[in-house]
């Protein structure tokens, strides 16, 4: 299988790079600038790609590279700091920019080079820097610049070394998936041919020869990623699988006995099912935290708990497994340099203590909608492939602040009405219109805040909760834009939960874009 590696110099984009590869249908995976090269050579990689970062390549103590990692014969594509750092240890040189370029800039690019193959020959890239390509290394000539950048992009074509200045990841370079494509497709001569079910039937075969004759253990939340990660281990494992459903009593309504229809005796898998009813549990350990981290932390550690007295009733159990996907292990700063967003309680949240061999993770590496695409190729429904996400903390981190059964009881009502309204909008377009409503949301949900502000109802003063209304649109998770719900359709919403939730006399709608906001309040 070909394979492109990203490593990472600390961007905040560093994501959408991969990301971005991956939709050229090439496998792509991240690693820090801190991976040693002999792990690089053991790779077999088609070609390498460094991302941008925050530092002055110059600058003492920066993040950098050896320059042996330039004569592997591997093809090389600098982004932005990539694209200096190059430059810089091969022999140019890097200085600050008297004019430092930000935002949508026009850009005359060299089209005879491969990296602009069919790229307009002046176009629209996003830029972010500070410092600037003073004197190219040697043998590298310049293929596009700006009125203020001569060296917006350079090549060394003899070696397939490539810099740009700006960042083709991101939607404001219009032409930029051309360029990755370019480069990973025409330059490093990746053939294309990794899809979905090239994944699963790989994924399969790696789960039967890393578990062998083991039992494992998955918890099972009946969202997307457990639920294709159980299809997966099913498929693979059959019987040797239990999948134990912890109900923490942090869920949606209903959920509970929605997750045991679907996975249980009568659903729709043959799986081992086991269902913990341990509200009570996690409410007494959660009982008056409030910092979002610690949450995380503490309902992670529970959930471990919990899975080894299920694994001591089952008997030896050998592996647990776990949906992680790869947001999780980036967000949770495992997978390269970024900084920590979040912990998730399956990637960063895990006690010390596992009395498990090892950890089965078979979506470690896909994005959500390759998870989604997964799920598909596995033959899960549809209905339950497509459901929006749910976090593993679940409520615990859509209520600001202490948690309690009656605020969890306020958001769960509050949630399920905005759900409710929004599915019933959706549908009443698309039977009107025939198509699907361009504000369609991929992710909604209510949050509890921890504002509480005086009203008035039935002539009587209230101090009551506001409420919190989240809906995002987003293809990948690691961006999303505040979706553009109706007035009408919230303002239905807004009446519905005042008038029908006891303890809510306000209702908010969350406009922030993620970044700089994340799509979860916690």
């Amino acid at each position: 299988m070909d394979k492109i590696l990203v490593l990472d110099f600390g961007g905040q984009y560093n994501q959408l790079v991969a990301r971005r590869v991956r939709e050229c249908n090439v496998y792509c995976e991240i690693a820090s600038y801190r991976t040693d090269l002999e792990t690089i050579k053991a790779m077999n990689l088609k070609g390498i790609i460094l991302t941008g970062g925050p530092n002055s390549c110059y600058a003492p103590g920066a993040p950098t590279y050896r320059k042996e990692l330039f004569e592997l014969g591997i093809p090389v594509l600098g982004l932005c700091y990539g694209a200096q750092l190059m430059n810089q240890v091969l022999g140019g040189k890097v200085e600050r920019a008297t004019v430092q370029e930000y935002g949508r800039t026009e850009v005359a690019v060299n089209t005879a080079s491969p990296l602009f193959d069919g790229v307009s020959e002046q176009t629209v890239c996003w830029m972010s820097h500070f410092d600037y390509i003073s004197r190219m290394a040697p043998d590298f000539v310049s293929i596009g610049k700006t009125k203020d950048c001569p060296v917006a992009a350079c090549e060394c074509a003899e070696r397939k070394l490539y810099g740009i200045q700006f960042h083709p990841e991101v939607l404001h370079t219009p032409e930029g998936t051309k360029m990755i494509y370019n480069f990973v497709r025409g330059i490093c001569g990746c053939d294309g041919s990794w899809k979905m079910d090239a994944f699963v039937e790989t994924a399969i075969r790696e789960i039967r020869e890393k578990v062998g004759n083991g039992r494992v253990l998955l918890g099972l939340s009946g969202g997307v990623d457990s639920s294709v990660a159980a299809g997966l281990l099913a498929r693979a494992i059959g019987k040797q699988l239990t999948c134990v459903f912890v109900d923490h009593g942090l869920l949606r309504k209903n959920e509970g006995d929605e997750v045991e229809a679907v996975f249980g005796e009568n659903g729709i898998f043959d799986l081992n099912f086991v269902r913990v009813n341990a509200q009570h549990r996690f409410y007494v350990k959660l009982a008056g935290v409030t910092d979002p981290e610690t949450k995380r932390k503490i309902i992670g550690e529970e959930f471990i708990r919990v899975f080894e007295e299920e694994a001591n009733k089952i008997g030896e159990v050998d592996f647990l497994a776990q949906g992680t996907i790869y947001p999780d292990v980036v967000e949770s700063g495992l997978g390269g340099e970024s900084a920590v967003i979040k912990s998730h309680h399956n990637v960063g949240g895990l006690p010390s203590y596992v009395k498990f061999k090892e950890i089965v993770e078979p979506l470690r590496y896909l994005f959500k909608d390759e998870v989604r695409k997964a799920g598909l190729e596995l033959g899960i429904p549809e209905k339950l492939v497509m459901r929006q996400p749910f976090p593993g903390p679940g409520l615990g981190i859509r209520i600001i602040g202490d948690i309690t059964e009656d605020k969890i009881r306020i958001v769960q009502d509050a949630d399920y009405i905005f759900r409710e309204e929004v599915g019933k909008a959706l549908d009443e377009y698309k039977k009107v219109t025939g198509e699907v409503a361009s504000w369609k949301p991929d992710q909604y949900y209510a949050a509890l805040t921890n504002v509480r502000s005086v009203g008035v109802m039935g002539d009587e003063r209230t101090y009551d909760y506001a409420v919190a209304l989240r809906a995002v649109r987003t293809t990948d998770f690691m961006t999303a834009d505040s979706a553009h719900i109706p007035y009408e359709v919230l303002d239905i919403v807004m009446n519905r939960i005042i008038k029908e939730v006891r303890g809510v006399n306000r209702v908010f709608y969350d406009l922030t874009s993620k970044p700089p906001g994340t799509i979860e309040f916690e």
